[in-house]
Order: C-alpha cells, then sequence, then structure tokens
C-alpha cells in the first residue's frame, strides 16, 4: 500500500485545488512536536501563521521528538495536540491509542490535499502524508576524480571509493553516515539488512530474524564502513554529518533527501563543495539488486487526548500549512513534497532514483518500532568492540523479544 501511496503522491500529483482564503479557525490551542529539518521548519511555520488573539499555536522541532512523542501524547490531556511522523514513528503512537482518526475532520473541513495523501490504517485515515523521503548516496565528484574512482553502485564499491580518496590524502575521513547510537545506528542496520536481502521477522510472526549469516554480513559491512568515518561515529547524527559535508571533510556519505537542498547552495558551504556536491542513487551490498535504504512518507497526526475544539484548530493549522500555496522555489528544494504544485528540483533527484531503484518502504507494521528500539539499544556494543556481531544480535533478539511479549504482540 506504502509504494503505490508514495509513488502516486511523489511523481503523479495529479489534481488542483483552490487555495483557502483563511485557516478558519476561531479559537483552540494548537501545539506542533515535529523534527527540526527545513522542510518540517517550513510546515511548522506556516502553522504558525494561523495565530491570532483566540488561537495559540506554538512548535517543538527537536530531534528528540520520537522519545518525546510517546509520554507527551500518553499525558491526558497530551502536551501536544500535533505529533509529525514518519512511517515509523506513527507506528508507537498507534500501538498505544494515542492519535485519533482524522476521517471526521476530513469530512467536516476537507482539506487542499489529495486523496493518495490520506495515509490509512486499519481503514481509518491516521495521518496526512505532506513529503516522501529516503537516504542515499550523495559524493564530491571533483574528491573522487582526483582519485580516479567512478560513483559508486555497491556498498563494495563505496569502500573501494573512500580507500582511494583516503590515499590521494584529500580528507581524512573520507566516508559519512548517521550511525549516531539509537535510531539513527538502528536505521542504517535497517537499510542494509534490507540490501542484504533480509526479512526481520519470520514469515507470518512477529519472531523476530535478524539473528543469522544476513545479520551478521550486515554488521561486518557497517564496520567496514566504520574505518574510513570519523572514530567518534557513534555520536554523529544527521545534523553533525551534514556540517562535515559543508565544511568539505567528507568525500561520500550516505544521507536523507530531506536535508539535501542546503547542500547545494547556502552561504555556510566551504569552496568547492556546491559545485562538487553530486545527490545520487542508493547502492546494493553483497551481489543484491535490493537498495540498500527504505521508502518513507512523513505527514501529520492529532493527538487522540484532547478537546475537540483544540482538534479541530489543529487540524485546521495543518491543512493551512500544507496548502499549495506554500510552494515557491525555496520550499521546493527542501523536500520530495506530497503536494499539489511541486515540481522536482535537483535536491530531490537521489529521492526519485530511490523510488525508482525499487527500494523497499520502512515496515509499518505494529512490532517493528520495538526490534527498532532494540537494535538501537544493542548494536553500540559490537561497534565499541565489546561484542561479537553473533553475541549483539542475540542481545537484540532478546532485548526484542522481552518488549513484543510486554505488548502482548508475543505469547508467553
Amino acid at each position: 500500500m506504502f509504494k503505490k501511496v508514495l509513488i502516486a503522491a511523489a511523481i503523479s500529483l495529479a489534481g488542483t485545488h483552490a487555495a483557502y482564503a483563511s485557516c478558519g479557525i476561531e479559537k483552540g490551542n494548537v501545539n506542533i512536536l515535529g523534527n527540526e529539518f527545513p522542510a518540517i521548519q517550513t510546515i511548522g511555520a506556516g502553522a504558525e501563521a494561523c495565530a491570532s488573539d483566540g488561537v495559540t499555536i506554538t512548535t517543538n522541532l527537536t530531534k528528540e521528538h520520537k522519545n518525546i512523542q510517546v509520554p507527551s501524547l500518553t499525558a491526558n490531556p497530551a502536551e501536544y495536540t500535533v505529533a509529525i511522523v514518519a512511517n515509523s514513528s506513527i507506528v508507537p503512537l498507534m500501538n498505544d491509542d494515542l492519535i485519533q482518526p482524522l476521517d471526521d475532520l476530513i469530512a467536516k473541513h476537507g482539506g487542499n490535499f489529495n486523496d493518495n495523501q490520506k495515509i490509512t490504517i486499519g481503514g481509518k485515515v491516521m495521518a496526512i502524508g505532506f513529503m516522501a523521503n529516503s537516504q542515499h548516496i550523495v559524493y564530491r565528484k571533483d574528491l573522487l576524480e582526483e582519485a580516479g574512482v567512478e560513483a559508486p553502485n555497491t556498498y563494495e564499491e563505496v569502500l573501494a571509493v573512500a580507500q582511494a580518496v583516503k590515499d590521494k590524502g584529500t580528507v581524512q575521513y573520507p566516508f559519512g553516515a548517521a550511525y549516531a547510537a539509537g535510531w539513527g545506528l538502528a536505521q542504517e542496520f535497517n537499510n542494509m539488512f534490507l540490501g542484504h536481502g533480509g526479512e526481520f521477522f519470520k514469515d507470518g510472526t512477529a519472531m523476530p530474524n535478524v539473528n543469522n549469516e544476513t545479520g551478521v554480513a550486515t554488521l561486518n559491512m557497517m564496520k567496514s564502513l566504520t574505518d574510513y568515518m570519523n572514530p567518534d561515529f557513534l555520536t554523529l547524527n544527521n545534523n553533525e554529518i551534514n556540517a562535515e559535508w559543508k565544511a568539505g571533510n567528507v568525500a561520500i556519505m550516505q544521507m536523507w533527501g530531506s536535508r539535501a537542498g542546503p547542500l547545494l547552495d547556502g552561504d555556510d558551504l566551504a569552496p568547492g563543495v556546491s559545485e562538487n556536491t553530486v545527490l545520487s542513487h542508493p547502492v546494493t551490498v553483497g551481489g543484491g539488486d535490493i537498495p540498500a535504504t527504505t521508502l518513507w512518507w512523513d505527514g501529520f497526526t492529532i493527538a487522540k487526548n484532547i478537546s475537540d475544539e483544540d482538534a479541530e484548530a489543529s487540524y485546521l493549522a495543518m491543512v493551512n500549512a500544507i496548502d499549495p500555496s506554500i510552494m515557491n522555489d525555496e520550499v521546493a528544494t527542501q523536500a520530495v513534497w506530497m503536494i499539489d504544485g511541486y515540481k522536482p528540483t535537483p535536491a530531490s533527484a537521489g529521492v526519485f532514483a530511490t523510488i525508482e531503484a525499487g527500494a523497499k518502504p520502512y515496515p509499518m507494521i505494529p512490532y517493528a518500532s520495538l526490534l527498532h528500539t532494540a537494535l538501537g539499544a544493542e548494536l553500540p556494543d559490537f561497534f565499541s568492540g565489546k561484542e561479537s556481531a553473533e553475541q549483539t544480535l542475540a542481545d537484540v533478539e532478546a532485548a526484542y523479544m522481552t518488549a513484543a511479549k510486554e505488548k502482548g504482540f508475543i505469547s508467553e
């Protein structure tokens, strides 16, 4: 379902709508939680534009949003009325019944979006998508040319490129990726595991399936990449890796398409970075033909534990925030938008290449987030040299089993 929605919404973008003349909110409180990259900041600013004497709108856009969302929406009333989510972070909210269906609000107020933006789970619209996303390779064409190597198509070739650049001596740590312990490191495992042809769970069950040869091969390739990364890689997140790129300290990296625009243009780019940055396609690994990455959507949800008045105000503010009228040249470069009027830009090249390469979507199933959390907690022991790959993966599965039993996905 997701891949069909993504391709239709991100590529076709059929239909047009008349823009709202105003937000249409008489009163209410709106408090938005979300990530902090430029596209989300644009959405937050669009919602804040609806504030008035009777309408209070605040935003908390932070890289810690995934850690905040469940406890803050569990409160009654919820601390936030809106959670901006992706197809991974919506799952914990669904598991704990913390967000409400949007069908009634859509029926009452409509919205300037296509039907393809309606993220439907269990027959109910639980989120409205506004952008597509993926991770893909970015490289410096000048540094690769100086090292005498071509752009890579596989992770094995990424290693060869990194070695050639390192031998040339142009940069000390040629490869970059968000390996910060926790969510980011787990996501890089997910990407590489899928590229190796892995299946996270045993067929038709919630039983984990990562402690095997595929999981070991995944960790070994990831460890090989760290030979070319900053030694503090377990502390470096997307923001910090992007900063290293802008400073000219990295030759090739794995990065989110939603963060690619600022790499092509900006006052904070070192000389030579902008004109030589290439947003490339995802790569494969281990002789497989499945891209070692995942497809994503981002969208908004409405908290369940809030008043009807605040829910209505929140919905209308977010509808205003993703109205097609926001689209201009600057905004268009920030994401692959699932919004009418969006036309692909150079910044979207990597995401479209990921779609065309047939990358798999991140699994939007109830227990996927539990495995993700277990990976983020246990994998650092392998990368810090404390445990073998086999022991680390056994610990991952044990941690997951405990959580899955507590949630009732696996019986005792």
